[in-house]
C-alpha cells in the first residue's frame, strides 16, 4: 500500500501536455512519420518472436476465457503507423492461439496519447476491415491510465524519448546553474542542463515502469522500442561535430537568429525548451535492469539503416510535424513557417544531420514482463 502511494505520488508530477500536429496536411504527423513507419517495420520479426516465445495463450486462457486481449499502444499519435503495429501484434498473437489449437479471442485495442492529441483524425483513418474493437485514451502514459491488471499486451514505438514535464531549473532566470539561456535542447548546453535533463529522465521512465506494472496482467508482456544514444557519445558535444540533439540544436539556432531580428521574443526563446532526452545505451539498459517491476526477457537494438532521410524538404517536414504544436503553443501561431524556412537553408548546408545515425541515435527493442512479487 506504501509503495503504491508512493508511485501516484511520482506519476502526479507528469503533466504537462505535449502532441504531434494532427490533422491530415501537408504538415501533419500522419503524412511525415515514414522513420517511426520504417521502426515499427524493422521491429516486426522481433515482435512476432517475443509473442511467439513469451505470450502463453493457455495462461491467458485459464485467467480469462472468455474476456478478450487487450492491448494498448502508448504514443500512437493519430495514425497510421499505430494500426501497422497493432495488426503485426494480432496476427502473431492469432497464430499463437492456433499453434496451441485454441479458438481465436477477441481483441479490444486502446490507442493512447496525449489529451491534446488529435483524436477525430486517428478514428477517421481506423482499418474498415480491422479484426478488433477500438477506443481512445487520451492521457499521459507516465501515470495510471488503466484498471489494475486489465493489460494483456503493452506496446510503444519511439515515444520514450519524451518526458512530460520539463524540469523548472532549465527555464529559471538564471538563478540556477542549469537555467538553459540561448537553447532549446540539452544538447550543446553545460554539464548542468544534461544532468538535470538525465534525472528528470530517469524520474519519468521510472514513472511510467510504475504506472504499466499496475495495469498489466500476471502473464502479459511489455513491447517497447526506446530511442537512445551510442555509449561513447559526450552529450555536451564540445568533442563531436554531429551527436545526440545536434538537429534540435540547429533548430533552436533559428529560433535565437528570429529573436535578434525581433521576430520572436528573446525572453520566450530562453522559456522554451524541447522535453525530449536520449539517454546513453549503457545507461538506458542499466536503468531497466535495475527496476524493480519488471524483467527483462529480451532486448536487441534494431537495424538502423532506416533512419536516414536523404530529402531536404521531408527532413524538415517530418521535424515540424513532431515540435509544430509544442512550438505554436509556445510562440503563437504563424511561427513555424519562418522557422522552419529557416531551418531548411541551415539543413541545406549541414547534410549529415539528415541521417540520424551520424547523430549517434540507436533504438533499444526491450521485452518485459511483470516480476511476480511475494
Amino acid at each position: 500500500m506504501e509503495r503504491s502511494m508512493e508511485n501516484e505520488e511520482l506519476s502526479k508530477a507528469f503533466v504537462q501536455s505535449f502532441a504531434m500536429k494532427g490533422g491530415d496536411g501537408p504538415h501533419s504527423y500522419a503524412q511525415n512519420s515514414s522513420i517511426q513507419r520504417l521502426a515499427i517495420e524493422a521491429a516486426k520479426n522481433l515482435l512476432h518472436c517475443a509473442i511467439s516465445n513469451h505470450f502463453d495463450p493457455n495462461a491467458i486462457s485459464s485467467s480469462s476465457s472468455t474476456s478478450p486481449i487487450s492491448i494498448v499502444d502508448l504514443g500512437c499519435s493519430t495514425g497510421p503507423n499505430t494500426f501497422i503495429a497493432i495488426q503485426y501484434i494480432i496476427e502473431a498473437i492469432q497464430t499463437q492461439y492456433q499453434s496451441h489449437n485454441l479458438p481465436t479471442p477477441e481483441f479490444q485495442v486502446f490507442f493512447n496519447d496525449q489529451v491534446s492529441n488529435d483524436f477525430n483524425t486517428l478514428f477517421q483513418k481506423l482499418p474498415p476491415n480491422r479484426n478488433y474493437f477500438a477506443s481512445g485514451v487520451p492521457g499521459s502514459f507516465h501515470g495510471r491510465l488503466f484498471p489494475r491488471q486489465s493489460l494483456h499486451l503493452i506496446h510503444s514505438s519511439s515515444s520514450l524519448s519524451w518526458v512530460s514535464k520539463l524540469p523548472k531549473e532549465i527555464i529559471r532566470d538564471g538563478s540556477c546553474g542549469a537555467w538553459n539561456k540561448g537553447r532549446i535542447h540539452y544538447a550543446g548546453a553545460p554539464r548542468e542542463v544534461v544532468d538535470v535533463y538525465e534525472e528528470h529522465y530517469k524520474k519519468s521512465l521510472e514513472a511510467f515502469l510504475h504506472a504499466r506494472a499496475e495495469e498489466i496482467v500476471r502473464n502479459g508482456i511489455m513491447a517497447l522500442q526506446i530511442p537512445a544514444s551510442q555509449d561513447h557519445v559526450i552529450d555536451d558535444g564540445n568533442d563531436e561535430k554531429l551527436y545526440p540533439g545536434r538537429d534540435l540544436e540547429l533548430l533552436g539556432s533559428c529560433l535565437v537568429d528570429m529573436a535578434k531580428l525581433g521576430l520572436v521574443s528573446e525572453e520566450k526563446v530562453d522559456s522554451f525548451n524541447i522535453p525530449m532526452f536520449f539517454p546513453q545505451l549503457k545507461e538506458l539498459k542499466k536503468l531497466l535492469l535495475s527496476n524493480e517491476d519488471f524483467s527483462i526477457e529480451q532486448m536487441e537494438l534494431l537495424d538502423g539503416k532506416f533512419l536516414s532521410v536523404g530529402n531536404v524538404e521531408m527532413y524538415v517536414s517530418h521535424h515540424r510535424a513532431a515540435l509544430e504544436a509544442l512550438i505554436e503553443k509556445h510562440f503563437g501561431e504563424g511561427v513555424a513557417d519562418e522557422l522552419f524556412s529557416r531551418y531548411a537553408k541551415k539543413v541545406l548546408e549541414f547534410p549529415e544531420i539528415m541521417d540520424m545515425q551520424n547523430l549517434k541515435i540507436v533504438l533499444l527493442f526491450v521485452l518485459l514482463k511483470p516480476k511476480l512479487h511475494a
